[in-house]
């Protein structure tokens, strides 16, 4: 079974001490912000750096300091694309795929066209680099890097020199390509969508170090703690002190600068800790103006709008809590409703924070 296990530790060129692991067929997304050591995780798989530790790929030992293993990268089958693809300009499209190629010449060149016509580029095989759109270079790039019949691909950024619109059509390609191999992948973004949309596992890295991983929903909406919840964009995060706690139902109650609320309770966290919390938009309820529910009984908060920005028939709300205006809660709500409920900047409205989308998490020990 084709499995990539990194533990890896290294002080330059940047710190790093990492340990990751990627199944076969599998997608790791490697998130974190510029700076944080991503690109040097691959480059020390691949063979480019050269750690202290251990990796291990379908069972051979690329590295391992301790048996004195370091294989030089043409032993690695590895496939990486580069951020800006690092094809040869003086090369055709052909003759880019060709050279990355182990088979002798005949044989090369039917594979080339192969991985050309999967890539949808065929009739382009004649083209130099520098004739090409970038999400036509990118596709070259991973034509390329498949050539290799690689045991892991590596993708460092690949959509990043491309428009938006060209790059959601490639993620749609990229997709797709991935429910058909069968080796671990690799990607390195710093863009939560990509990550969310794209892979079946995402590490957090910050500072060399891995902060958390798991699935894209459970490291988006149950970061391990604030910090983890700043990296990954959580906007609805607070602290709070939970004040009581109900055993048998598994349920708290949490005071926070707005009032109280009813959250879950984890069992490590007792009455009278300090804890962050946070809850994504999604979880915010809005009360109807018109038509009052059940769930305005449900952790009601009363608050001001003082922001409304609307993008692709969305509108993200921003609400100042009347019992603490200078904090901010944030959700998410169609156009429709927003028109429905003639919601404008200065409106008060009242929300509801459903419960069971609330994550306490402790403090970081410093």
């Amino acid at each position: 079974m084709k499995r990539l296990q990194v533990d890896i530790r290294q002080r330059r060129p940047i710190p790093l001490e990492v340990g990751l692991h990627c199944g076969r067929g599998e997608l790791l997304a490697l998130v974190g912000p510029s700076g944080s050591g991503k690109t040097s995780v691959l480059r020390c798989i691949a063979g480019l750096h050269h750690p202290t530790g251990r990796i291990v790929c379908g069972g051979e030992v690329w590295l391992d300091d301790a048996l004195g293993i370091a294989l030089p990268p043409q032993r690695r089958r590895v496939g990486f694309v580069f951020q800006d693809y690092a094809l040869f300009p003086h090369l055709t499209v052909l003759q880019n795929l060709m050279l990355a190629c182990r088979l002798p010449g005949e044989r090369a060149r039917e594979k080339a066209r192969r991985w050309l016509q999967r890539v949808h580029l065929a009739g382009l095989e004649d083209r130099r680099p520098d004739t090409l759109s970038g999400g036509q270079r990118q596709r070259v790039a991973l034509a390329r890097a498949m050539m290799r019949d690689p045991d892991v691909i590596l993708l460092d950024e690949p959509f990043s020199a491309v428009d938006q619109v060209t790059r959601r059509r490639l993620r749609l390609e990229m997709a797709e390509l991935k429910r058909t191999l069968r080796i671990p992948m690799i990607l390195v973004t710093h863009d939560l969508e990509e990550a969310e949309m794209l892979a079946d596992r995402m590490a957090l890295i910050h500072r060399g170090r891995i902060l958390q991983q798991g699935s894209p929903a459970e490291v988006m909406l149950r970061p391990v703690d604030a910090e983890a919840a700043r990296l990954v964009d959580v906007r609805n995060l607070f602290r709070g002190r939970v004040i009581a706690v109900d055993r048998e139902r598994g349920r708290c109650r949490l005071r926070w600068e707005a009032g109280e609320l009813e959250a879950p309770w984890r069992e490590s966290i007792p009455v009278g800790a300090t804890v962050d919390w946070c809850i994504p938009p999604a979880g915010l309820l809005l009360h109807s103006r018109r038509r009052p529910s059940r769930g305005v009984r449900e952790n009601p908060v009363r608050g001001r709008i003082v922001e409304i920005v609307r993008f692709g028939g969305r509108a993200q709300l921003v609400l100042a809590p009347v019992a603490a205006p200078e904090k901010r809660l944030h959700l998410d709500l169609s156009q429709h409703v927003v028109e429905r409920n003639r919601l404008a900047v200065g409106e008060p409205v009242g929300v509801s924070l459903l419960s069971r989308f609330i994550h306490l998490m402790p403090p970081r020990r410093r």
